[in-house]
């Protein structure tokens, strides 16, 4: 769904820190560090994860999952223009 890295890219892309996501995505701090300190794929429960993906998207970012079209290829996130939230 996310790895690590992807979590860390969204949020140096909009210049947001920890604290300010685990607001936005009603999860806590410290969950929030270890969602980012864990290696590859983020594991938590499912609601977690949506909450976390949600204040992301809402955020203006747009995760790219293994095998999506991108022009590099592989995993990543890019800012979706302004009239696509």
């Amino acid at each position: 769904m996310i790895t690590s890295a992807q979590l860390r890219a969204a949020r140096a892309l909009l210049g947001m820190d920890q604290r300010t996501l685990a607001d936005l995505s009603g999860l806590s701090l410290p969950t929030i560090q270890r969602m980012e300190g864990s290696g590859g794929q983020i594991r938590g429960n499912v609601d977690s994860l949506v909450k976390l993906v949600g204040a992301l998207a809402t955020a203006g970012i747009e995760l790219i999952g293994e095998g999506a079209v991108s022009p590099t290829g592989g995993r990543g996130v890019r800012l979706r223009g302004s009239g696509e939230r």
